[in-house]
């Protein structure tokens, strides 16, 4: 597997994201009804409620900033952050025409927020920390962004087992590239936090307390399976970036041999593409970690 463009590039630069910026937010219906319940898990075990403050990490276009604003209420406040200069705009855009005042939004590298003793009640992360190249340095930034007994809750992939759909589409454009797949742990990638164990021992290392880490089933539910690969094929940066080097043709090769593939999760009715995530949740300790 290659390296894909994480979160060690400067935050001033564009990103590979900023490429996929409109088309996953193009796809917000289609991502909130996939990630709905998940989100509504994740913001609970985070205590999200009125009044709070709170930090939304690798925000994205914004759908779950929306659902915390919506939870702290006029009197609560919500930073959203980003290394994507556009996906963050859209973010801001989308946060402004709900008419919530409370949002905020920052560029900044996941791993070096710069928010140090910021005090936040809580912060979430939904989808973004796995494609951190050091994992360990985001988290740390996140415990130190949070008041002492502040409640931290992110979702992430978890293991190629369970996530039959990111392998076929992984190990196809990584074929298709003429490139050798290597581990899927490989930090950085889609499913780098989904190794057994992984997830909790860095929170731990990053000083977090009272951690717990719990599958959580996300089938997609679409009407066929090109609707998925359309969906990947404008926002999934990720497979984008491993095609990017292929003429049109070839990339169009690719996508076909993907939906082929996918297809086998086809019913009569629609196709609902196995996924599973790992939320995981933890506390800062009511006392400075070294």
């Amino acid at each position: 597997m290659i390296a894909l463009a994480g979160g060690d590039a400067a935050a001033s630069a564009e990103h590979p994201w900023d490429k996929a910026a409109a088309g996953w937010n193009d796809h917000t219906q289609i991502i909130r009804e996939w990630l709905r319940e998940a989100t509504r898990l994740m913001l609970d075990a985070a205590q999200v409620s009125a009044g709070a403050r709170v930090l939304d990490i690798a925000a994205g276009a914004g759908d779950q900033t929306l659902d915390i604003a919506r939870r702290v209420g006029e009197n609560g406040h919500v930073l959203a952050t980003d290394i994507s200069t556009r996906i963050l705009e859209l973010a801001q855009h989308n946060a402004h025409a709900a008419g919530f005042s409370q949002v905020a939004t920052r560029i900044a590298d996941a791993q070096s927020l710069g928010l140090d003793g910021a005090n936040f009640d809580a912060a979430v992360s939904r989808l973004g920390l796995m494609f951190c190249n050091q994992p360990l340095a985001a988290l740390s930034s996140a415990r130190a962004a949070l008041k002492p007994g502040g409640r931290f809750s992110a979702l992430v992939f978890s293991g190629p087992q369970s996530n039959p759909c990111l392998t076929i589409m992984m190990r196809t454009a990584l074929k298709h590239a003429g490139l050798t797949p290597e581990s899927p742990f490989v930090p950085g990638t889609l499913m780098s936090l989904g190794q057994p164990g992984l997830f909790a021992e860095l929170l731990r290392d990053a000083g977090f307390v009272d951690i717990k880490v719990q599958p959580i089933i996300a089938p997609f539910h679409l009407p066929t399976s090109r609707h998925y690969i359309d969906f990947v094929r404008n926002a999934g940066s990720p497979i984008m970036q491993i095609l990017a080097g292929l003429t049109a043709n070839e990339q169009h090769d690719a996508w076909h041999d993907m939906e082929t593939q996918l297809n086998a999760f086809s019913s009569t009715n629609e196709w609902v593409g196995p996924h599973e995530l790992l939320l995981g949740v933890a506390t800062a300790p009511n006392t400075v970690h070294a």
